[in-house]
């Protein structure tokens, strides 16, 4: 009978099981700063169970660079909407240049922030429900700062958290050296500093090729920061930054 019904496309689930919609993937793609920001809250903890303080973070992911943050006691879409304001116009953000990407969370997803966006002219991504590496830069970025020295187990005030959070983000974005650009720190890829760096490091490790050839297997050379950032590259082969432009709407057409 199964043979039969399924020739007639009759076989179907008879089970009373819940259908979600099927969401789309983001695809993303950074080739320059300030063009993808991807931003998120984590918990905080403290010495009273179950009271937490709250940071908010903006990670322009071409650079790592933390272009914003904001430690409060709690989740809000009105902080979360003056964060994002304040940090475009400190980093002189021009309409229809930036896409934002986020997880779905309330603030992410309220009406506060979206009209926000549209104000700035800014394009919206947000991760598909229930799937943890959509938003892996800003995931990536918090593990960084929680398994820092400087970051403390729990702690006691609001004041002890901001004094902590200046500390924690000027050592993130000026001195840490991140293995994803390079070796360069977040400040140095964002403003463009890294591009003399690199013939700084170019020219050192020539002369020490030049001194020692022994010492190496073939000519060395430093390590460079990525011409591209993708949060999901499309699944196919032989793909490259070149085969893709990034249009003024944060979408990338195939050339």
């Amino acid at each position: 009978m199964y043979r039969i019904l399924s020739q007639e496309n009759e076989v179907r689930e008879r089970r009373a099981v819940s259908r979600r919609p099927i969401y789309k993937k983001p695809e993303l793609l950074a080739c320059a700063p300030n063009q993808v920001w991807s931003w998120d809250i984590t918990k905080l903890r403290t010495f009273e169970k179950w009271v937490y303080f709250y940071l908010y973070v903006l990670l322009d992911i071409f650079s790592r660079y933390v272009v914003g943050y904001l430690i409060a006691g709690r989740e809000s879409s009105i902080l979360a909407k003056e964060l994002i304001e304040e940090s475009c116009a400190k980093q002189g953000i021009t309409p229809g240049t930036l896409t934002i990407h986020s997880d779905r969370g309330s603030p992410m997803k309220s009406k506060t922030v979206n009209m926000l966006y549209g104000d700035l002219g800014i394009d919206k991504s947000f991760s598909r429900p229930s799937v943890s590496n959509d938003n892996p830069f800003s995931e990536a970025q918090f593990k960084t700062l929680k398994y820092c020295p400087l970051f403390p187990g729990r702690i006691g005030s609001l004041t002890e958290a901001r004094a902590i959070g200046r500390k924690l983000f000027t050592w993130y974005n000026c001195e840490h050296r991140h293995s994803g650009i390079g070796y360069y720190t977040p400040e140095q890829v964002h403003y463009g500093k890294h591009v003399e760096l690199h013939k700084i490091r170019g020219k050192t490790l020539l002369s020490a090729y030049e001194k020692n050839p022994e010492r190496f297997k073939s000519r060395p050379t430093p390590k460079a920061v990525p011409g591209g950032v993708w949060i999901n590259p499309p699944a196919q082969p032989g793909l490259t930054v070149d085969l893709y432009e990034k249009t003024v709407s944060g979408i990338f057409l195939k050339k």
